[in-house]
């Protein structure tokens, strides 16, 4: 499936393109899962065009499935075994996908790859993004825009760390509740608000939305609070929200973005595995929405358009 037109989901098409060839250092996998996340549907949309992304591109980060070649340089043993693998900024909604031996990761016997593209990408990126924040148990903590594989996974990681309170922005009562059977103690909704319950302020907030509300979720901010911004499917926040910490200067606040990118491959595949083998033995859930076939890639992106999306959804070839 690739991008024939930026803007809405109708710009993407199938395309037929011939089978890959590993180079040195990579590996082909015949993909069983497809993971569609939020980064995907920002690209789609152009909102990155500076970035690079042009016509013609492929969409996807990561598949699960099994190796079936190899490149130069790397193990003849991962020929046949069932992987997780990273494919980059596109190339993922293929049948046949080309990754980096770096950036592959094998399965537990006991996960399934539909499992494995849920929780892939999201799960070390809410680890990595609490860790950021420097989250210490009894902290409260704030997960904005919930209702994606991160925000579950901010949610679960929150609690299993001892968070005091975990509160969630979310959509809908009916999200609220199921983010509640993760864990979450307080529902708010997306402008954070809806729960005279909830704590007036947050010491840790995790941010999967970004947009025009980054500067109102900044004055949520407990004295030294830190907001971790992992996402911006609202588009980026306005140019001068900074102002908001100087204007709180007495309070020690701080913010930051967060990319898996500056987190070290050996540190962030450990992670990784761990968290694919708690998985297994059901300690970390893969929230799956729905599962389609490769073709209605279009649909999937018009369901996360419409916000209808509880978890990830994922393709299969």
């Amino acid at each position: 499936m690739a991008i024939q037109r930026f803007g809405d989901p109708s710009g993407m098409a199938v395309i037929e393109a011939p089978a890959p060839v590993p180079g040195p250092g990579q590996v082909v996998i015949e993909t069983e899962a497809i993971g569609v996340g939020g980064v995907d549907a920002v690209i789609r949309r152009g909102t990155l065009g500076e970035y690079g992304f042009t016509e013609g591109l492929v969409l996807g980060s990561e598949v699960a499935g099994t190796v079936k070649a190899v490149g130069a340089g790397v193990d003849e043993s991962w020929v046949g075994r069932r992987v997780w693998a990273f494919t980059g900024t596109g190339g993922g909604y293929v049948e046949q996908a080309v990754a980096r031996i770096d950036d592959v990761v094998g399965l537990p016997a006991e996960l399934s790859s539909i499992d494995a593209v849920t929780l892939g990408s999201a799960a070390p990126v809410a680890h990595f993004a609490l860790a950021h924040a420097h989250f210490v148990p009894g902290e409260s903590v704030l997960v904005r825009g919930a209702a994606g594989s991160i925000g579950i996974a901010a949610v679960e990681l929150a609690v299993r760390g001892g968070a005091s309170a975990v509160a969630v922005t979310t959509s809908s009562p009916e999200r609220g509740s199921r983010l509640r059977d993760l864990g979450a103690t307080h529902v708010l909704d997306r402008a954070g608000e809806g729960d005279p319950t909830a704590p007036a302020s947050f010491d840790v907030i995790i941010d999967i939305v970004g947009g025009a509300e980054v500067p109102a979720f900044i004055d949520r901010l407990a004295p030294n609070g830190r907001m971790v911004v992992v996402g911006v499917v609202a588009g980026l926040p306005p140019a001068d929200f900074g102002m908001r910490l100087m204007d709180a200067f007495q309070q020690s606040r701080s913010f930051s973005t967060f990319s898996l990118n500056t987190v070290p491959v050996a540190v962030r595949d450990a992670v990784r595995a761990e968290q694919f083998v708690a998985a297994a033995r059901g300690d970390l859930h893969a929230v799956v929405h729905g599962v389609l076939p490769l073709e209605l890639a279009a649909e999937a992106h018009r369901r996360m358009d419409l916000g209808r999306v509880f978890g990830r959804i994922v393709l299969t070839p």
